[in-house]
This record gives structure tokens, sequence and C-alpha cells, in this order.
């Protein structure tokens, strides 16, 4: 494979991408940029058309560079630009993360996380052990008195409905509680639930931010 340098002045996205870039993604991918470089060219035709790396194009267009490491594909039909396209995008999303792998590796960076387009508190929850994941857990969402009576009165003045209702553990799984179950006032005693799921349950919390479930 022949890489060439291309001057981004050249290059440019075709007029119906499938792919939409997030704000979180361009930046994340800046910061990849700046941590290791262009790991990988972007893939275009010979008009400077980019079949394959538009993500790549808008963060080193964000960051101010001014070429990209390219891969030239020559003599495709348009059709053939069509697929090539299509199949970038959907053969990555084909395949599926081994999680004893990836918890192994985690262990491995002993805390050292700074890992572009991972949230670094995920990654510190799921390096944890359980005593930790449930105190950073219930840490979440814990507020001092008067920030409690502060927020309660701009809900009152902008008519603004409190929180919904912690939700019910759903089946399957053990589900861990986070913070006051309404802003008003002081938390509702609760059960302690333990964090250790049953025989053949899913173990897993709520994240906070989110509202992901995590397995742990």
């Amino acid at each position: 494979m022949k890489i060439v340098k291309k001057p981004l002045s050249e290059l440019h996205s075709p007029e119906v991408n499938i792919r939409k870039h997030t704000e979180k993604q361009l930046t994340e991918y800046v910061r990849s940029l700046e941590m290791w470089g262009q790991l990988k060219p972007a893939v275009v035709d010979e008009n400077g058309m980019i079949l394959a790396g538009n993500g790549l194009y808008e963060a080193l267009v964000r960051m101010g560079a001014e070429t990209c490491d390219c891969y030239v594909l020559s003599g495709l039909t348009e059709a053939q630009k069509k697929k090539v396209m299509l199949s970038d995008n959907r053969v990555y999303e084909l395949g599926i993360t081994d999680m004893d792998a990836f918890d192994q590796i985690i262990k491995e960076l002993e805390g050292d996380i700074d890992v572009p387009g991972w949230d670094a508190d995920l990654l510190e929850m799921m390096n944890a052990s359980i005593q930790e994941a449930t105190s950073m857990v219930e840490s979440y969402g814990t507020f001092e008195q008067p920030q409690i009576d502060a927020m309660s009165r701009k809900q009152r003045e902008d008519h603004i409905p409190g929180p919904p209702q912690t939700p019910q553990q759903p089946s399957g799984g053990v589900y861990m509680p986070v913070g006051p179950s309404t802003l008003g006032g002081a938390a509702a005693p609760q059960e302690p639930v333990s964090p250790v799921s049953q025989e053949g349950a899913e173990r897993y919390i709520i994240c906070p931010k989110c509202g992901e479930k995590i397995c742990l």
C-alpha cells in the first residue's frame, strides 16, 4: 500500500456521507491525533473525494493541520466508490469487544487511563473493586443541603417538575440506587442493596451521568 501526503485543501467529503460525526467524537479524535498522530490513512479517489476517513479529515481541519496521509484508490466506478463507503462503515461495526481482554488491559495500565475516546471515570469504575465502585456510584448526585435548597427554589421559580422517582429494580440484576430520591428534601430511607448479584443474575450499576447500564 503506497501512502501519499496530500494537502487538506485538495480533499473533500462526498455529497452524501452515511456516518455522522458528533462533537464528542471529533473532540476525542483531536485528542487522539495530538497524542499519537495519524494512525491510519484516509482513503480517497483520484479526485480527492474521501471514501473512508471523513472524521479524520474533519478533526485535522479543526486542528489547523495542512496535510493528511492518504491511500488513493483510482479507477473505481461511482457504484464501487459507494460500496467502499458502505463497507468501511459496516465491517468495523460487526466486531465485538472481548471484555475479559479489555479488563486485563485496563488493569495492566495500572491507573494510567487517559485514553482518547474513553471516559476516564468509566474506566476507573471498571477497574475498581465492588466496594470501590459502589462508593463511586453512591457519591454521584449527592448534594449539600444548601445546594438542595437552591435547586428546589429554582425549580419552584421556573415551575420545573422535580426529577422522576428512583427506577424500580429491573429483573435479572441488582440495581444500585444513587443519591437522594428527590432534590426538594432529604432522601427517603432505603434498604441497603448488596452490590453482589445473586447466582445467575447480571451485576451492574446505572451511570448517574448518562443513564447507561454498566456491567461490572
